[in-house]
C-alpha cells in the first residue's frame, strides 16, 4: 500500500516539475526557486528508489532532501516576503541558525551521515512552518501569490512532523503498525503535490494559453 501511494506521490512530482519547467523563463525568482526545489525532490527521490531496489542503504539521501527542502524553500520565502523586514530578518536568521546547529550536530556525531536524524526533520519542519505561517498572515491582506503552494507547504509539513514523531515512538510496536506513519505520511505527501498542481493549473497554465494565443 505505501509502496503504491509513494509511486502515485513521485508522478505527480514530475508532473509538477514538467508543467513548472515548461514557464520556466517567463516567470519571477520565486517560481524559479519553486522550480528548482521540485527538480531537487524529485532527483533526490529517484535516487533513493534506485538505491532501494538495488536493496543499498539510502539513508544518507534524507540529509539532502530535507536539508535541501530547507534551504530551497527558506529563499523561495525570502524573495515573496517581500513587504515586511522583520519577517525577512527571522527568515534569514532561522535559515543560518538551523544550518548552523545541524552543522554542530554532525561534526559532534558524523555517524549521523547514514542516519534518519529526527532532529533535522524537526528543526527544518518546524522553521519551514514559521516561515509559510508568515506569508499566510500577509496575505490576508496581498494579493493570493503562491497560495494554494503555501497551504500545501503547512499541511504537508506540520502533519509529516507529528507523523515522524509518532513513527519513531513506535518503533517497539509490531511491523504493520509502525507501517501506519509511513502510509499516512505518503497519502499527505500526495495531498501537497496536489496543491502544487493546483497552483500551477489557477495562476500560470491560463498565462501559458495567453502568451500562446
Amino acid at each position: 500500500m505505501n509502496q503504491i501511494l509513494a509511486y502515485i506521490g513521485y508522478l505527480i512530482l514530475l508532473l509538477n516539475l514538467l508543467l513548472f519547467f515548461i514557464r520556466f523563463s517567463d516567470q519571477g525568482k520565486a517560481y524559479k526557486i519553486f522550480t528548482l526545489y521540485l527538480g531537487l525532490v524529485f532527483v533526490v527521490q529517484i535516487l533513493a528508489e534506485i538505491l532501494i531496489q538495488q536493496k543499498r542503504n539510502n539513508l544518507f539521501l534524507s540529509h539532502f532532501y530535507f536539508i535541501g527542502q530547507f534551504v530551497a524553500l527558506s529563499i523561495f520565502y525570502l524573495t515573496i516576503l517581500k513587504k515586511v523586514d522583520l519577517q525577512k530578518k527571522i527568515v534569514k536568521g532561522g535559515l543560518i541558525s538551523g544550518l548552523l546547529f545541524l552543522g554542530i550536530q554532525f561534526v559532534n556525531d558524523n555517524t549521523l551521515f547514514f542516519k534518519f536524524n529526527l532532529f533535522e526533520i524537526v528543526i527544518t519542519s518546524f522553521l519551514l512552518i514559521v516561515f509559510a505561517s508568515f506569508h499566510f498572515y500577509n496575505l490576508l491582506n496581498e494579493k493570493k501569490e503562491f497560495y494554494y503552494i503555501n497551504m500545501g507547504i503547512l499541511i504537508y509539513l506540520f502533519g509529516s512532523t507529528i507523523l515522524f514523531l509518532v513513527g519513531n515512538l513506535m518503533t517497539s510496536l509490531s511491523p504493520k503498525i509502525n507501517k501506519i506513519p509511513w502510509i499516512l505520511n505518503s497519502f499527505l505527501y500526495i495531498i501537497y503535490q496536489l496543491f502544487i498542481l493546483i497552483e500551477w493549473k489557477k495562476n500560470f497554465s491560463k498565462k501559458s494559453i495567453d502568451t500562446a494565443l
